[in-house]
């Protein structure tokens, strides 16, 4: 598809009040029903083609093969045939010192790419990694130039950006959309562990878009990754960032949508019932009182993640009153404190395991909350008034 008529298919979507979505895909079914489903365009990226491996998105920025190659060619052989009529934009490696970033960009084209995207991208690198990598001249400005080169060629260009010098080395090269990269895809059992919040996603997102707003006003601004990764989340962005017109995904439409559905069908085949993360997440971001009392919030809470680690001090935060206000509540409602409350369901969730499942005494311990196993036992002890060991032996004894 041109350049011209992808930027009025959007333009046209924002004149409607719509919000522009773009679905990162390794796969072709997902690149199908991403755009039965609305989608305005489908990146190509190497990190996808590594999702459908049973990898993280982080396998995209190993050294287990060539991305370009990669992308060139499950893509060539499995996305374009497939899907008509919406923009296919290449993840393109600028760094990559095997290609002529002129001849290549040029072959994307002919080989029947509306334009390009810069990933891997080096923005999501730090430390002395980064640095070595600026020494040896692999910097953020080469995926500038491809930006430059592809709006040179009369191709769509969507550019991830991760502060506001970028944001406006990306516009000056032509960028038809400025997509704030937040990190990678929090959630899921493949997700980066090491997220920040959405709110300070939005803090982020707000200083790129006053740039692009200084500088080009009616360039698309977009978000990424992080810890954007449900409707509920990008809601939460929009409602609190006017300038933002869209959300690109990656794991959101095709990684952590399929973890919960293949493991939560196949623990339906084992257990019956089970517990909706969102339920709890919208909850929280529309305002625990409007639901229910802040007592029965913290209650739920610790029902859904007993097995992580629980900060009382954060459940204060979104709960939006004073810690110690809350532990007076609490205290007041309960008959206990919170740490005290904590312990107790976590030690009686370990006697309903024990009572269910064979289970190693360590690995339970990791169950419900105890990296480790002596505090676990000495929490269970004085708990329950005799140790782990003891009441499983008690339960062989009478099987």
């Amino acid at each position: 598809m041109e350049r011209e008529k992808i930027l009025g298919n959007l333009r046209a979507e924002l004149a409607m009040g719509n919000h522009i979505i773009g679905v990162s895909t390794g796969t072709g079914i997902t690149a199908k029903y991403a755009k039965q489903g609305g989608a305005d365009f489908i990146l190509m990226l190497n990190s996808g083609r590594f999702r459908q491996m049973g990898r993280s998105s982080l396998a995209g920025f190993l050294p287990f093969c060539n991305s370009n190659d990669m992308v060139m060619d499950f893509a060539s052989r499995e996305i374009i045939p497939l899907v008509k009529d919406i923009p296919i934009i290449f993840g393109l490696n600028a760094s990559d010192p095997t290609k002529n970033m002129d001849d290549y960009i040029i072959e994307i084209k002919d080989r029947g790419f509306s334009g390009i995207n810069n990933y891997p991208t080096v923005g999501l690198i730090d430390g002395k990694f980064s640095e070595a990598l600026e020494d040896e001249g692999n910097s953020y400005l080469l995926e500038v130039e491809a930006i430059r080169i592809a709006h040179n060629r009369d191709m769509f260009t969507v550019a991830f950006v991760f502060n506001e010098i970028q944001a406006t080395q990306m516009i000056e090269a032509g960028a038809d959309v400025i997509c704030v990269h937040l990190g990678l895809t929090e959630g899921g059992l493949l997700g980066a562990k090491k997220v920040f919040s959405l709110e300070a996603a939005k803090i982020r997102a707000d200083n790129i878009f006053k740039i692009c707003n200084e500088l080009k006003p009616g360039i698309v601004k977009m978000i990424y990754g992080g810890p954007v990764k449900t409707p509920i989340d990008v809601q939460y962005m929009y409602s609190n960032n006017e300038d933002l017109m869209g959300y690109i995904g990656g794991s959101s439409f095709e990684r952590i949508p399929s973890e919960k559905s293949i493991t939560n069908i196949t623990k339906a085949f084992k257990v019956t019932g089970k517990l909706d993360e969102d339920d709890l997440m919208v909850k929280m971001l529309d305002g625990v009182t409007k639901h229910y009392d802040y007592v029965e919030f913290v209650k739920e809470y610790i029902a859904q993640n007993y097995m992580n680690e629980i900060s009382f001090s954060d459940l204060a935060k979104v709960a939006h009153v004073s810690r110690s206000y809350l532990s007076s509540l609490f205290k007041k409602s309960v008959g206990c404190s919170f740490q005290e409350y904590i312990v107790r369901f976590r030690m009686d969730r370990a006697i309903e395991i024990l009572d269910r499942d064979k289970i190693q005494l360590s690995e339970l311990a990791y169950l419900v909350g105890y990296q480790d196993y002596a505090q676990f036992s000495k929490m269970f002890k004085k708990v329950k008034g005799f140790s782990p060991k003891q009441y499983k032996s008690n339960i062989n004894t009478k099987t």
